[in-house]
């Protein structure tokens, strides 16, 4: 998604092969993942000499939480983090506390961050280390 967000635009979809090739990822692979974002509507494909792929919306109405929950489901922000079935606040697994704040930071993140402000953040440069970094709380998100 970060690829397409920075190499499509409404004019220009990008390729199958092009990501596949520039990520390092397997093209059957990615043709599967690409699908299933097609189909929660993420992404449009295009079929023909200037097919590919590109964003169904723009970039910054795409939150990453989208991406996640399209892909993955929403069930790793509220599974246990050692997989113990009775989980919960009454009856806490040995890191639950830990792992619920964790939790709880890193859909945040993911929440308020766009494929936009990501896409521009590594066109700028800047460390993958810096991008991921939860936003101060008090501190607004550009």
């Amino acid at each position: 998604m970060f690829y397409i967000a920075c190499h499509s635009s409404q004019e220009k979809n990008v390729e199958l092969s092009e990501i596949a090739e520039k990520q390092n990822i397997p093209k059957h692979f990615l043709s599967k993942i690409l699908q299933s974002l097609v189909k929660q509507k993420l992404l449009v494909s295009m079929k023909g000499p200037t097919g590919g792929f590109k964003l169904s919306r723009p970039a910054d109405s795409i939150h990453i939480v989208d991406v996640v929950e399209a892909i993955d489901g929403l069930d790793i922000f509220r599974q246990c983090g050692i997989e113990y079935k009775e989980c919960d606040a009454d009856d806490p697994c040995p890191i639950h506390e830990e792992y619920h704040k964790m939790r709880e930071e890193v859909y945040h993140l993911f929440k308020t961050r766009t494929l936009e402000t990501m896409a521009e953040d590594l066109k700028n440069g800047k460390p993958l280390s810096d991008i991921i970094k939860a936003p101060q709380k008090g501190v607004k998100e550009k």
